[in-house]
Formats: C-alpha cells, sequence, structure tokens
C-alpha cells in the first residue's frame, strides 16, 4: 500500500479542530485505502452496507459506548439511512473520539444543517503533483491514465477502465444518491463536458446540442459538482467593463477521463498544455481554502488562468504553461493594469527551483506546484 503522507497529515490535524472529518472523494480516489492506512490496530472500520449497518442507527449510542478503539471509519457513509443521526450523537457524547467518514459526495444542505462546526470537510483529489514520486510514475503517465491510483499503476492504460467506471459511478454513486433515472442522458451530458473541459460552459448550448432539456442539464450539472466529478471554475471581476462575470469554465476531475472522451490515444505534445491546466487545479483546489480559485477574462478573450486570494487586498494570477518560454503575456498584463496588488506566478513541470522573471514589464514567479505552495506559506508566515 502506498502511504499518501499529505492526506493523512491533514486528517490528523482536521481532527485537532473537530471530532468528525467528512472524506469525500470520486469512486476510485482512493478513500479505502487511505482511511485504512490511519492504521487498523487503532481503527473500528465500519462497512455502511445498508443491511450490515442497520443496528447501528437502531441505537448509535450503544454502538458508540462498545467502540474500544479511539478511531471510528464509515466507509460509504451516503448509503447509510440515519448517518447524521449517528454521527452527531457519536460527536456529541463521546468528545475523545475521532471520527471519519468517507463518501462520494461533499457533505452539504442537511449534513451542513445538523453536524455544523462538529466536522471539517476533505476531498480526496486524483494524485497530486508532488505525489508523483511515491507512486512511480511519470507526469506524463499521470496526464494520459489520469490520477485514480488504480489505472494509474496499470500498464497499458486499460481500455474498458473509463466506460465501465462510468457506468457504475451512475448506478452507485448518481442514481443512489440523486434518484436520476435516464443514464444515457446523464453519461451523455458527462462526456460532453469531459470534451468541452476548461471551456465556458452554458447551459442552453449544452441543451440545444444535446437536445436535453435545461432543467435536466442544470440537475445533472448540481450532481456533478457535488460528487466533484467536475470542478466549477468561476468568473473574478468587478472592475473592468468588459469582463466576463457570469460564464462558467467547467473542468473534468482527472486528465484519464478527459483524454479518454476526447480520443486522444496516444497524447500528442499539443495535448499537455490543457492536460498540465487540469493537473495545477487539483493541485490548487487541495491547496487554496475554501475552494476559492477563480479564472480571469476579457470580452477580447484575453484571460487569466487561474485566480486566488492573495495578500491583504491583493490577488494573485496563475498561468499554467507546459513550456513557459512560450508564455503570451497578453492577459496577465491586461488583468494587472485593473488589479495591480498581488503575485503572478508561471506554474510549468519544470523541475528546477523557481525562478523571477521580468515578462512584459511584471514581474512573474515561474516554478512548479510544489514551489507554488512553498511561496504560499513562506508569505502566510511571514
Amino acid at each position: 500500500m502506498i502511504e499518501r503522507s499529505t492526506w493523512i497529515e491533514r486528517i490528523e490535524d482536521a481532527w485537532r479542530e473537530a471530532p468528525i472529518v467528512w472524506l469525500s472523494g470520486v469512486k476510485g480516489a482512493g478513500k479505502t485505502s487511505l482511511v485504512r492506512g490511519l492504521g487498523t490496530e487503532r481503527m473500528l472500520y465500519v462497512d455502511c452496507d445498508p443491511v450490515l449497518s442497520a443496528h447501528i442507527g437502531e441505537d448509535p449510542e450503544l454502538f458508540f459506548r462498545a467502540c474500544d478503539r479511539p478511531v471510528v471509519a464509515f466507509d460509504d457513509i451516503h448509503r447509510f439511512p440515519g448517518a447524521m443521526a449517528v454521527l452527531k450523537t457519536g460527536a456529541d457524547l463521546f468528545p475523545r473520539l475521532k471520527i471519519i467518514a468517507a463518501s462520494s459526495t461533499v457533505a452539504a444542505g442537511k449534513t451542513t444543517d445538523i453536524l455544523g462546526d462538529r466536522r471539517r470537510l476533505i476531498h480526496l483529489g486524483p494524485v497530486l503533483w508532488d505525489e508523483l514520486p511515491a507512486f512511480n510514475v511519470s507526469l506524463e503517465k499521470r496526464l494520459y491514465h489520469g490520477g485514480l491510483p488504480e489505472v494509474l499503476l496499470t500498464a497499458p492504460r486499460p481500455a474498458g477502465f473509463y466506460r465501465e467506471w462510468m457506468d457504475t459511478f451512475f448506478e452507485r454513486d448518481i442514481q443512489q444518491s440523486f434518484a436520476f433515472r435516464d443514464a444515457d442522458k446523464f453519461n451523455m451530458l458527462f462526456e460532453y463536458l469531459l470534451r468541452q473541459s476548461g471551456e465556458p460552459f452554458e447551459t442552453a448550448r449544452a441543451s440545444e446540442t444535446l437536445r436535453i432539456s435545461r432543467p435536466t442539464v442544470a440537475e445533472h450539472v448540481r450532481a456533478l459538482e457535488a460528487t466533484r466529478a467536475i470542478t466549477i471554475v468561476r468568473p473574478f471581476h468587478g472592475r473592468g467593463q468588459k469582463e466576463i462575470i457570469k460564464m462558467p469554465r467547467v473542468y473534468g476531475f482527472d486528465t484519464g477521463f478527459v483524454s479518454f472522451a476526447r480520443g486522444w490515444d496516444p497524447l500528442r505534445p499539443d495535448d499537455h498544455d490543457p492536460l498540465w491546466e487540469h493537473v495545477v487545479l487539483e493541485y490548487l483546489e487541495t491547496h487554496v481554502r475554501d475552494s476559492q480559485v477563480q479564472y480571469w477574462r476579457w470580452a477580447d478573450d484575453r484571460k487569466v488562468d487561474f485566480i486566488v486570494p492573495g495578500t491583504e487586498d491583493g490577488v494573485d494570477a496563475i498561468e499554467c504553461e507546459w513550456d513557459p518560454d512560450v508564455f503570451n503575456p497578453a492577459g496577465l498584463k491586461l488583468f494587472r493594469n485593473w488589479y495591480p496588488e498581488g503575485n503572478n506566478y508561471i506554474i510549468s513541470p519544470i523541475s528546477m527551483p523557481g525562478y523571477e522573471k521580468h515578462i512584459a514589464g511584471l514581474d512573474v514567479h515561474i516554478c512548479n506546484p510544489a514551489g507554488w505552495l512553498e511561496k504560499q506559506r513562506a508569505a502566510d508566515q511571514g
């Protein structure tokens, strides 16, 4: 078993703030392996099959009182009727107990209302940039296969994996949680979003292209976002009169599925840039608090890939480039005319330490994702 130490540390840190960790992630992200990596000797593992776990819901206090270990892990808790009441009982009556609830959906709505400050959210995404050495795989393989551990460690890329995953995803996670009945419509939209991944999204255009009603498109997009099968990046705006203010960009959750949906087999050199942008977004989403990642775009299509909160009143601008030497600064320069405060980054898959460069009158820090995180932590400390 590959130890994902970054995620274990995040779970332990979250437990210092609250008794419940809600661990979300799509099917195959490695939630069960991560939970078991916390140490079976100190953990009671609960499979939340509705039949196997029914007795817990009947008398949760008795269940927790009989527990002789400091950690209780509920796997697939979204399948457990009455789970929120059970978690609340554990947190309120047994404050020294640490609870982890693994689910395919993000805790929201009634979950948030019932558990309140008793829980902290952690989303386990595909294998991150700085986890690649532990998995002993190249970045090119990560782009092509994607970041789900099972398929990332498989050679060659299994032809039927992605289609089978999508079918199972609908049956197990979508149909059960959202009561959708038409798998064909759902998967048609899902594949459409994967093919358009990273591009501006319009409900009306998707509806017209796929001949699916707008309400159905909207409902399915909400379900895909709730399960984090897509990430919606909304526009940053506030000063320029020609800024795009309403049209979000929608990203598929994993580069393997994006390359599969687009028929990129094998990858060509031109495919690296858009897939690298996905890898950077996954990294930012993991490390930016409250998922405050946005993008910026002007009416003439000049844009900045990602905008994140900076220090004080500034915002940081992040551009993603497979090769930093071919960077076009037009969008970044225009953005800084309107928003002058903040740091500028070009995040590239470079192995060397980050370095500063003066581009089009702007100071830009060029680094890999880990170098960006190091700069963020240094700014927080200083």
